[in-house]
């Protein structure tokens, strides 16, 4: 269930709770008159089950509410109400599989930003990955993989290309075009350093890796485990099951296989170069086809479920 908080212009104000008391997905519904400040108006609050929230919150935006007023959404751990369990009952669907097109659209949107932070968790990541591949450590490539924060990007752009939004294609292209690159670079800077100090050499590299050798080298399983990560991914963020994320991040070799294409680059051994660059290509490629597609099932879902649920008029 969310809870809903609109300001709300007073010519709105009366259009809106005509709407959402109308609506079987809305529950709880309070209004307060004349109590913003900023911007002036009323104050309406609801909770609304997520089943029905996309029409709910589309509804509002089409009164004009985000541009006049203030449409402000939060999740709600744990609701005791009679009210709320009759709410549930009418929408059709189940709450962990319904998808708030809003919610999803600026969780993603978040993750898009190409902020020094962003570039220092990459670069971070990769070098993790990078000792990793040298150690033949796999334990060290599951923390890679947990600390890389591509899959933010990868899922803004497949939401981008479902919900035909621009700017977050835009500025997920940007994050992944940059990011990568500049992680590579630093790792292959990084990469000089350590074997400069003597931590690390080049026959390293060269030596048997079976535990981490896979990483440079993709075959048919690769496109495979990377679009079950991408759709595993996606449904983790729609269903808001950040638990099911973090196995969807040790899933896939995306940052793992930038590190070693990193390393093989620093290190001039082409053959492993080319095969972490393919890797990363078919994984960056398998998630977001898999992303897309299961947003497109997704959407056909509720576009079904919004016919159910949109009230009768008289």
């Amino acid at each position: 269930m969310l809870h809903v908080r609109v300001v709300a212009p007073a010519t709105i104000t009366e259009e809106a709770v005509a709407v959402l008391r109308d609506d079987e997905a809305v529950t709880h519904l309070v209004v307060q008159r004349g109590v913003a400040l900023s911007p002036p108006g009323d104050l309406i609050e609801f909770d609304v089950v997520r089943e029905g929230a996309t029409h709910v919150l589309d509804t509002l935006r089409e009164l004009g509410l985000s541009d006049e007023g203030g449409i402000v959404v939060e999740r709600v751990d744990t609701t005791l109400s009679a009210s709320a369990d009759r709410a549930e009952k009418k929408v059709p669907g189940l709450g962990v599989d319904a998808v708030v097109w809003q919610e999803i659209e600026h969780q993603t949107g978040e993750e898009t930003e190409l902020s020094a932070s962003f570039l220092a968790f990459m670069t971070i990541a990769m070098i993790i990955a990078a000792v990793g591949v040298l150690l033949d450590q796999p334990i060290l490539i599951v923390g890679s993989m947990v600390v890389g924060p591509e899959f933010g990007p990868l899922a803004a752009l497949s939401v981008g290309l479902v919900q035909r939004k621009a700017y977050l294609i835009r500025r997920s292209v940007v994050a992944l075009a940059v990011g990568f690159p500049v992680g590579m670079v630093l790792t292959v800077l990084a990469t000089w350093v350590l074997t400069g100090a003597d931590l690390i050499n080049r026959s390293m590299l060269l030596e048997e890796r079976p535990l981490t050798d896979f990483i440079w080298r993709p075959d048919a399983l690769s496109w495979v485990i990377g679009f079950l990560g991408g759709v595993a991914g996606i449904l983790s963020l729609t269903s808001a099951k950040a638990g099911t994320l973090v196995g969807v991040l040790i899933s896939v070799t995306t940052i793992p296989a930038a590190a070693n294409a990193a390393v093989a680059l620093a290190y001039g051994v082409r053959h492993e170069f080319l095969g972490s660059a393919l890797q990363l290509v078919i994984n960056l490629a398998a998630i977001v086809v898999a992303g897309v597609l299961t947003l497109i099932v997704q959407q056909a879902v509720w576009r079904l479920t919004r016919r159910r649920v949109q009230p009768s008029r008289p």
